[in-house]
Parts: structure tokens; sequence; C-alpha cells
């Protein structure tokens, strides 16, 4: 990245090998990574040395991702850090409710698993105000689930204006 210091990122997931592939994607580019089982490890962490960001699964075991982050954002300068959340229960029964509570009153920006390294990578760059050197090439279904993040909100006209986009670019 830089001669600086690497930026610091806790992976928060219970999934070991869910752990081991976001870490190797984010140590490969260049970032200094934590690993946390559940939001009990990742506070105890995060209390001990904050990072600069945290990559967020919602549902776990002990304690889930969404307590995790209602209790970071309890403490004043811990609730500065940026969340990514990385799950993969945004849209079944065992995470639904914790997503979409956390998609309109918390960070609003995550990703659906399974993550492509170079996705995941981008949308930590992002948060992190880091450019990339590279661009990735954007995922199809990482490309279908922004749109459908950006259309669910969208008015009338912005629907509009987005579907005469889309058909101009098709002639």
């Amino acid at each position: 990245m830089n001669s600086e210091q690497p930026r610091r990122v806790l992976v928060v997931d219970d999934e070991a090998d869910v752990r081991d592939y976001l870490r190797s994607a984010l140590a490969d580019a260049g970032f200094s990574v934590e690993t946390a089982v559940d939001g009990q490890e990742a506070m105890e962490t995060v209390r001990r040395h904050p990072p600069d960001l945290i990559s967020l699964d919602l549902v776990m075991p002990r304690h889930s991702g969404a307590k995790f982050y209602h209790a970071l954002q309890k403490d004043s300068l811990l609730s500065k850090i940026p969340v990514l959340i990385v799950t993969g229960h945004a849209r079944d029964d065992l995470g639904r409710a914790d997503f979409e509570e956390m998609t309109m009153s918390g960070p609003g920006v995550y990703l659906e698993k399974p993550v492509h390294p170079d996705t995941y990578v981008a949308a930590v760059r992002r948060l992190l105000g880091i450019e990339s050197q590279e661009t990735p090439e954007a995922q199809p279904e990482d490309l279908r689930r922004e749109l459908s993040r950006e259309l669910s909100g969208a008015d009338r006209h912005a629907l509009q204006r987005a579907l005469d986009a889309l058909r101009k670019k098709e002639r």
C-alpha cells in the first residue's frame, strides 16, 4: 500500500474457514489483520487495540454481530471505527431482522457471502478512503446486489432515470 504502517482490520466471524479466507484476502492486499470468533472476543480485541476497520458477520453464537455493533456504538471513540457487514444470512430467518435493522440504523455497508476477494478488499479500501492502485472487476452478482440496494430506496423519478439509462445502453 505505502511506506506507512499497514491499516489494521479486525475480521469477526464464527466460521474458521471464512475468517481465514477474509484474512488471507486482506493480508495479500497489504493489511494487518486480527480475527475474532464472536462479538464478545471482538469487543475485547477492539478495547485492547482499536482497528482501523471491522469486518463483521451478523449471525454468531454467544454474542452476535448486531449486539457487538450496538455495544461499539455506546463508546464515543469506538463508534467511529468503520464497520463492513459480511453476512450469509441477509435474507433468511436467522439474520433477516438483524440485517434489516443494521442496514437501516447501522453502518448500512454490507457484502453478502460468498464474497469475491477483490470485491471484499475494494469495499474495505473504499470504507477506509484508500484509493486502489488497480480497479478490480466487479462480479456480476455483486453488481446485482448493489443495484438492488440502490433501487430499493429510490423514488419514482430516480427509478425512471435508471431505466432510461439501461435502455440507452442496450441500443
